[in-house]
């Protein structure tokens, strides 16, 4: 059984379909890379499968639960758990630590608060921000700060990890770090929206989108 089934999924705005009858299915632990040009729907598309914005019509199902008919509870636990999400910008808390920014995720999900700190300075090891972990969120570069986000989305070990161009405005060595842990995450499934064709040269597949539909895969 695919771990993600987007099946038929449209969204409208302002009359017009960003997203369009898109279909596709992801396998558990599968890396994906989702490439189109830019106002495609990509980021659209993304935001429904992370349970941020509602498909207007057709059906997204991850780890068998279809959430759009579940209840807002239900959904709000399939972000915590199950689903990291790894924004363009790291969108972390500016007055909280990068280690504590990792950490918090796992405190809401009920993760004792000495487990959850140092799950997340296992996590901030191999990015390469352990010297880091007690900076404020505003005063890390914007590399380290992506590396951070990243550790946050995989702290709860979720099955599976959205990411909107983690790499964008990254230098050389930051982006290699995240795309490493990102696809690195044993049993995690990723899906990653880039541009990138090196970001999607390391994915396992590649889907395209055009003006909201799928137009190919590789």
């Amino acid at each position: 059984m695919s771990l993600l089934s987007v099946e038929d999924v449209r969204r409208r705005f302002a009359g017009r379909d960003v997203v369009d009858g898109m279909s596709f299915a992801i396998a558990e632990g599968e890396n994906v890379a989702l490439m189109g040009p830019s106002g495609c729907g990509k980021t659209t598309l993304l935001q429904m499968i992370g349970l941020l914005d509602r498909p207007e019509a057709g059906q997204i199902r991850i780890a068998g639960i279809t959430p759009w008919t579940e209840s807002a509870a239900t959904r709000a636990e399939l972000r915590l758990g199950t689903i990291g999400f790894v924004f363009q910008h790291s969108n972390l808390i500016d007055h909280l630590t990068a280690r504590e920014n990792v950490a918090l995720p796992a405190w809401r999900a009920g993760m004792h608060r000495g487990e959850a700190l140092t799950r997340a300075d296992e996590l901030l090891e191999p990015l390469g921000v352990a010297p880091r972990a007690g900076a404020l969120a505003r005063e890390l570069s914007i590399g380290e700060a992506q590396r951070v986000a990243v550790a946050r989305a995989l702290v709860n070990r979720p099955k599976l990890v959205l990411a909107d161009e983690p790499t964008g405005s990254l230098d050389a060595e930051s982006a290699r770090a995240v795309l490493t842990a990102l696809l690195g995450a044993a049993e995690t499934a990723v899906l990653v929206v880039t541009h990138d064709p090196e970001v999607a040269a390391r994915a396992a597949r590649t889907l395209r989108m055009r003006d909201g539909k799928l137009a190919e895969a590789a």
